[in-house]
């Protein structure tokens, strides 16, 4: 019964610290919707520091709606009860404005059942005056919006903090001049680091490839990535503290953004350049703030050890009387400082991660950690009391042979001889995902490996080390994976297979509604794209980036080159120069 749900939203609420709730009617409504689960959601900083900014404001109350649990979905169906907020258990179709995180790409699936479960018109055509507008932002918004273009109404691209403010401000302008629903989206339209796809006409090859890209006057030509110069300037750490999340115990906080070490798989080293951290102040006085909440405190960024002052800031957290966990490692930039407060804080396992076992590939792809910086972190590790070593490992690599996979296995049983020779029994975990390719980085234009040849070296790596005592491999779905490669390249014609597929179930109706729209798999996951003639669906989207840059570094991958970190001064990659 609808009562029972809101009742237990209601449960929700009661057990977290920090959630703002305000009285209904004292101001402006916002829905901030993470398309999957509370636990998952509110294990997210992002989502966290756009629900901050929102209710800053002071004339804005944003309120949170998350995807059901299995047990619960069912139960909003059968009683045909629209999905409801946390804060005050209102429907969904209620909100003028609703936004979405976008993490994942699976998430799209969700996306379009939450708005229909919300009662909100799942199509932007469909949605007339009295309907919400629908905003995405994250990182899936910011690299390629396209297979939701006909589900969400504008894109944030880019980061979040300062444009939802103008966002707002002008949305609020616009209905105060009784501005129609098209006429306020032409006004969004104009902000720089928004996209409304409603205004951006796209006409197709009979090869499936963008033939044009046509607009009306006062439409921009290229939308241009946000980006937060100064992150002192905003808060960036757990806002509602809740028992419900992947980070129950910790309290977290960004240390940095952005990664300037150009690894050439990586987008969020591309479309979150430049690297930028907080001052050791800042996250000192974070720290102190979290000791009324937690007892350990969640480092977050790219990659903390490569925080300039990562053994002030680890000592800062000790002498507080605080424990420490952290997001990422670099095992180039560990320190013995880092270590130990990991050891300290009851960590036991260290995670790194090489992406490729053979030198040649790790020079494809960028990545400039040997295995003497793999055996030194392992070597502190150990010493530090940390028994267990964890790895990622992609592969289907850009230019991979089977020898790179074979060194998969010697590396590994290498790694595990070096273990026990330092006289740990401790577990290594082989984390093997296949390699997906995203739109701007350099192998944004490469054919994604036969399923086929992952699934089989996939094989082969857990047969060649399932013999060998405390190994374990842990193996990503390949079928997921490519649903996830379709998405994260495609154009808006997905927006139609999404539709179908969420009539069919949701993703495991994918392949059937590919088929039923006329889309062949293999156009987005096998083919080399055209470097000088065909029109990506993300080339709308300015990250910043020089026009030549990422041709260069896919030339200097294929010649096994590498390319320098990010330095003061370099206007390599077009970035700082332009921005």
């Amino acid at each position: 019964m609808t009562w029972q749900l809101k009742e237990k939203l209601q449960k929700t609420l009661s057990e977290e610290l920090g959630a703002m709730v305000f009285a209904p009617g004292s101001r402006q409504s916002f829905a901030l919707v993470y398309p999957n689960t509370y636990h998952v959601g509110m294990s997210n900083l992002g989502f966290q520091i756009i629900y901050q900014q929102i209710n800053s404001r002071g004339d804005t109350a944003c309120e949170r709606l998350f995807l059901p649990d299995r047990k619960t979905e069912p139960e909003y169906i059968r009683t045909n009860t629209p999905l409801m907020t946390i804060e005050t258990q209102r429907p969904l179709y209620g909100f003028s404005l609703i936004g979405f995180s976008l993490t994942f790409e699976m998430d799209y699936f969700n996306l379009v059942n939450i708005l229909h479960l919300g009662k909100v018109p799942v199509l932007a055509a469909d949605r007339d005056e009295t309907d919400p507008i629908i905003i995405a932002g994250g990182p899936c918004a910011t690299f390629n919006p396209e297979p939701l273009a006909e589900f969400v109404d504008i894109f944030i691209i880019g980061e979040g903090e300062e444009v939802i403010h103008e966002i707002l401000d002008t949305y609020y302008q616009s209905r105060e001049k009784g501005l129609s629903r098209k006429e306020i989206l032409f006004q969004l339209a104009q902000l720089k680091g928004v996209y409304v796809p409603c205004f951006y006409q796209i006409e197709y090859n009979d090869n499936g490839t963008i033939k044009k890209v046509s607009y009306p006057e006062g439409i921009p030509q290229h939308v241009e990535r946000r980006w937060i110069k100064d992150l002192d300037k905003y808060e960036a750490q757990t806002v509602i503290v809740t028992p419900d999340t992947e980070f129950k115990d910790m309290f977290l906080i960004e240390v940095a953004r952005g990664c300037g070490r150009h690894c050439r798989f990586c987008m969020a080293g591309y479309c979150y350049r430049n690297p930028r951290v907080r001052s050791l102040e800042n996250l000192e006085a974070a720290i102190i703030k979290a000791k009324e909440f937690r007892s350990k405190v969640g480092l977050m960024g790219a990659a903390i050890s490569d925080y300039p002052a990562i053994d002030k800031l680890c000592n800062i957290i000790l002498d507080h009387g605080m424990h420490m966990s952290v997001a990422s490692l670099r095992a180039d930039t560990l320190t013995e400082d880092l270590v130990n407060g990991l050891a300290i804080s009851k960590h036991r396992t260290i995670t790194l991660a090489p992406e490729a076992a053979s030198i040649r590939l790790r020079r494809v792809i960028n990545k400039s950690i040997t295995d003497e910086h793999l055996f030194d972190a392992i070597r502190l590790s150990i010493s530090a009391g940390i028994p267990h070593i964890r790895l990622y490992i992609m592969i289907g690599l850009p230019y991979e042979e089977q020898e790179d996979i074979e060194e998969i296995v010697t590396m590994s049983k290498n790694i595990k001889d070096y273990m026990e020779s330092l006289g740990s029994k401790g577990r290594l975990t082989l984390s093997v995902n296949p390699f997906i390719p995203k739109p701007f980085t350099p192998f944004q234009w490469m054919p994604m490996a036969q399923v086929s040849v992952v699934e089989a070296r996939l094989k082969f790596i857990s047969a060649s080390l399932r013999q060998r005592k405390g190994i374990e491999v842990l193996v990503e779905s390949p079928k997921e994976a490519y649903i996830q490669s379709i998405l994260a390249r495609g154009d808006r014609r997905l927006s139609a297979v999404l539709l179908e597929a969420h009539q069919r179930g949701g993703s495991k109706g994918f392949k059937q509604a590919m088929k039923k729209n006329m889309l062949a798999e293999e156009h987005y996951l096998y083919r080399q794209r055209d470097q000088d003639n065909e029109i990506l669906p993300w080339q709308l989207l300015d990250m910043g980036l020089d026009s030549s840059y990422l041709e260069r570094e896919l030339e200097e991958a294929k010649k096994e080159h590498f390319t320098a970190p990010c330095s003061q001064g370099c206007t390599r990659c077009g970035i700082c120069k332009n921005g």
